[in-house]
């Protein structure tokens, strides 16, 4: 069967450096023994170097013309090649409620979809490594106090620790992006519970980082709506700070104010 041709529609760029691809894939080695996902293989330039590996693997690739490429190009893992989307898989159901090892070189487009639902189903993913745009690589592993520190930043770091492993050029692509790649690894930390309700923790970060050049105090306001909290509420410490010089501990601890706040109305 002839080459893949890369699509456009589907943010494919086909790595082509084998040493690259192999540092990739050694990635998951920091997590073994358990199974691998790997998204996007395209003609499995990683895929050869993963299969190799004494463990379980399976791949998702949602292009058809990749699906036939890689069944007729490895045959023992023909069972395994699961041609759908990604995003709409039900996680519990590809290694039978078992955990495994997220890894890839994701879609630009949608790599912070994927990483959204691995947050979704982080019982499931102990590990997450890949290839990702360099700038969205930055955002992750950014500190408090860095501008690159934001909604992605907060998300992920609550419940991974994130690891900015290495950096990769353009033109070990087919067709190569106009921006540099970086290689990653999420780890899961030890956070069970946040210690606040999570699902306001979440609508306050992305809340508060989509007016980050305000204070705290002007861009928690709309939680509140018409009926607004007493002074002392808005004279709090944190309340003249921006939302990225915050720690995740301290986001939590807003969180809870917050929701007293408006349980107090």
């Amino acid at each position: 069967m002839k080459q893949v041709r890369p699509k456009k529609n589907l943010g494919q760029h086909f790595l082509t450096d084998l040493g690259v691809a192999k540092a990739i894939a050694d990635t998951v080695d920091a997590c073994p023994d358990i199974p691998v996902l790997e998204v996007g293989p395209g003609m499995g330039v990683m895929t050869q170097f993963l299969v190799e590996k004494p463990r379980p693997l399976k791949v998702v690739e949602i292009d058809r013309e990749s699906v036939e490429y890689l069944n007729e190009h490895f045959p023992r893992l023909r069972e395994n090649i699961i041609g759908a989307d990604f995003l709409r898989m039900d996680l519990e159901e590809v290694f039978g409620g078992q955990k495994f090892v997220l890894t890839g070189n994701y879609p630009y487009d949608i790599s912070s979809q994927i990483f959204f639902k691995m947050l979704d189903n982080r019982q499931l993913i102990p590990s997450c490594t890949g290839m990702i745009q360099h700038e969205v690589a930055l955002r992750m592993a950014a500190q408090p106090g860095n501008k690159a520190y934001g909604i992605l930043s907060v998300l992920m770091q609550a419940w991974y620790d994130v690891e900015y492993l290495f950096t990769v050029e353009p033109h070990v692509f087919n067709p190569p992006p106009k921006v540099q790649s970086a290689v990653i690894r999420l780890t899961r930390n030890n956070v069970q519970q946040l210690g606040c309700d999570e699902r306001l923790f979440k609508r306050l970060v992305k809340t508060v980082f989509n007016q980050r050049r305000k204070m705290l105090r002007v861009s928690i306001k709309p939680f509140f709506n018409d009926r607004q909290p007493g002074a002392d509420f808005f004279a709090g410490p944190m309340m003249t700070m921006r939302p990225e010089q915050l720690t995740i501990s301290q986001f939590v601890e807003l969180t809870n104010l917050v929701e007293q706040a408006m349980a107090a109305l």
